[in-house]
């Protein structure tokens, strides 16, 4: 067998990737759960998200006393494997110690669903990230934001959700972080 061999950079460090779109216009949008996440993830562990490094915001710190990373790429949703491929390989960051937290239509809103690997069911941030990564064995907890019904599915993931559904997207966020 052989010895792991781990150097102070990257002993045990975790990476929490939050999915979204950046700037003002997209804010609040049903396609923005994952950076919602992170900044209540941040808020909660204290860990500043505000230092613009490899194509997105990056803070450091301890979450359970382990080395962590939170990261929101800014590279818009669809290219978002981009810059989490940066963190990865900079930081040297295992497969295993990377969670990805995004929207997902196929689940009803205010629900989370957690998978350790598999396909992007059809979103195309996960679908990135995977491709960049060459792997699926990556970690994600999916936020339900619902189907669009009638409406176009652009439109839909780009709107705020209803008043009525910011409670249950909240609680879902907050099970999430």
């Amino acid at each position: 067998m052989r010895a792991m061999v781990y150097n102070k950079r990257t002993r045990f460090m975790k990476l929490v990737v939050g999915l979204g779109n950046p700037g003002k216009k997209y804010e609040g949008t049903r396609h923005n759960m994952g950076f919602m996440a992170i900044d209540l993830l941040s808020d909660q562990s204290q860990i500043e998200v505000d230092k613009e490094v490899f194509h997105g915001l990056m803070g450091r710190g301890k979450i359970f006393d382990q080395d962590a990373i939170l990261f929101k790429p800014t590279t818009f949703m669809n290219l978002s494997g981009t810059a989490v491929q940066e963190v990865v390989h900079y930081f040297k960051i295992a497969l295993e110690d990377i969670v990805v937290i995004y929207d997902d239509m196929a689940i009803p809103i205010g629900s989370i669903r957690l998978r350790k690997e598999g396909s992007s069911g059809g979103h195309k941030g996960m679908q990135n990230i995977i491709d960049c990564l060459s792997s699926d064995q990556i970690k994600r907890i999916r936020i339900g934001i619902g189907e669009p019904g009638e409406r176009d599915t652009i439109d839909y993931v780009l709107s705020k959700p209803l008043k009525d559904d910011m409670p249950l997207i909240e609680e879902a966020i907050a099970n999430a972080v």
